[in-house]
C-alpha cells in the first residue's frame, strides 16, 4: 500500500533497494519473508517504522469497512 499510495512502481522500489522487481511483488503478496536487513531498508525508504511495513496479522482489505 505504501508503494502504491506514493506512486512508486515495483521496478523503482526494487532499483532503490537493490533487489529484483519480482521480489517486491513476492513481498506484497506475502509469498516471501525478507531478511531483517531488507525489512529495515524498506522501512527506511518509506520513512516509517518497520511495524508499519510488516505485521504478524494481516491488514484488512481496503474498502472492507473494518
Amino acid at each position: 500500500m505504501l508503494r502504491a499510495e506514493r506512486g512508486i512502481s515495483r521496478r523503482q522500489l526494487a532499483d532503490a533497494l537493490g533487489v529484483h522487481y519480482q521480489t517486491i511483488g513476492y513481498l506484497e503478496r506475502g509469498e516471501y519473508s525478507p531478511s531483517l536487513y531488507l525489512a529495515l531498508r524498506l522501512s527506511q525508504y518509506f520513512d516509517v517504522g518497520v511495524e508499519v511495513v510488516f505485521s504478524t496479522s494481516p491488514f484488512p482489505r481496503i474498502g472492507s469497512g473494518s
